[in-house]
This record gives structure tokens, C-alpha cells and sequence, in this order.
């Protein structure tokens, strides 16, 4: 089994109803289960979350496209490519359609996420190492006559 073969599979899984799925093939087997939330303690404190301030106006941007980089998979978000490297996207960087962004990585698979278009990252909503689920937005690229270059 190749590893793209594995992927293919992981992602089909990620987006099934399924919770868990076993497949053994050859000398491989491959486990998958999704991660669900632990239920709180009964005598832990329930947070809520704070109340979002009010965005600021913005004033409109002609030929302002925004994209949001969704996580195809879940996994953890790492920024760069080791622990003390440079990340691979900055707010207010200027990105290339194919640029790697970040890097999820899923069951010891670094996946590399690509820009699906070119532009200025606009806002990174995830940090490093943090858990991230399927289809959660990881960053937003604005695109625009002056930016994407």
C-alpha cells in the first residue's frame, strides 16, 4: 500500500459518518478513529467562552477576494517545519498559489497545505501545535488586484 493510498483512505474516513475503521492488507494495518471531545468532570467549572468584541469597520477593498485555508484532515497544526523554524506563512506575507502554509500532521503523516490561491494572509486562525479538525478554517488569504502578484 502506497502512502498515497493511505491518505486517500484517512481523508474518505474523515469525511464518513464512520467513528472508527480497522483494515489490515498484506503486512499493513491501519487503525483509524475520529477524536472525540471527553465529556467535563462532574465537578468541574463549566467556562463560557468570553463575549467577541465588535469588529472594526473596515473600509471596502475593490477586487477583494477572501479565501479561507480549511484543514483537510484532522490532525495537529504545526507553522514550520521544526520546533524552532521559521513559519511558513505570517500575517501580511505575500503567498503563491502552491506555497506551503503549514503542515497537519495525522497519524506521524506531515501533509503539507498548500495556497489555493495567491495573495496576502489576511489572518492565521489556529496556533502551533494546536489539535484542528476537518474542513476547520486554518487561515484566510485575501487576494486583490495589487496584492496577488
Amino acid at each position: 500500500m502506497t502512502l498515497k493510498e493511505i491518505q486517500g483512505i484517512i481523508k474518505d474516513f474523515e469525511s464518513s459518518n464512520l467513528t472508527t475503521l480497522e483494515l489490515e492488507t498484506g503486512d499493513v494495518k491501519l487503525k483509524l478513529s475520529k477524536l472525540t471531545a471527553p465529556a467535563p468532570a462532574a465537578n468541574a467549572p463549566v467556562l463560557s467562552p468570553a463575549p467577541a468584541a465588535p469588529a472594526p469597520a473596515e473600509a471596502p477593498v475593490e477586487n477583494r477576494t477572501c479565501v479561507a485555508v480549511k484543514s483537510p484532515l484532522v490532525g495537529t497544526f504545526y507553522a514550520s517545519a521544526t520546533p524552532s523554524g521559521e513559519a511558513f506563512a505570517k500575517v501580511g506575507q505575500i503567498v503563491r498559489k502552491g506555497q506551503t502554509l503549514c503542515i497537519i500532521e495525522a497519524m506521524k503523516i506531515m501533509n503539507e497545505i498548500a495556497a489555493p490561491v495567491a495573495g496576502v494572509i489576511e489572518r492565521i486562525d489556529v496556533k502551533n501545535g494546536q489539535v484542528v479538525g476537518y474542513d476547520q478554517v486554518l487561515l484566510t488569504i485575501h487576494t486583490g488586484a495589487a496584492d496577488a502578484q
